[in-house]
């Protein structure tokens, strides 16, 4: 089984972005964005619109771990 967690507050921080300047590179509204890291649904098209605005693929807003059953 897989655990998913987002990520996306930590790589806009690494990176010196705000949620602001992404919703403006994105698209995407800046109340999406500030909900990014707390919902585990997300948009299919905010997914492809904010990887494209930070130019990463879709898997690397997401840390990825298998769980041992």
């Amino acid at each position: 089984m897989l655990s998913v967690k987002p990520k996306l507050n930590s790589i806009l921080k690494n990176r010196g972005i705000t949620q602001m300047k992404l919703a403006e590179m994105s698209g995407v509204s800046q109340g999406s964005i500030s909900q990014f890291d707390k919902n585990n649904r997300h948009e299919t098209a905010h997914l492809f619109t904010i990887s494209r605005a930070l130019n990463l693929p879709i898997e690397d807003l997401f840390e990825v771990m298998e769980n041992e059953e």
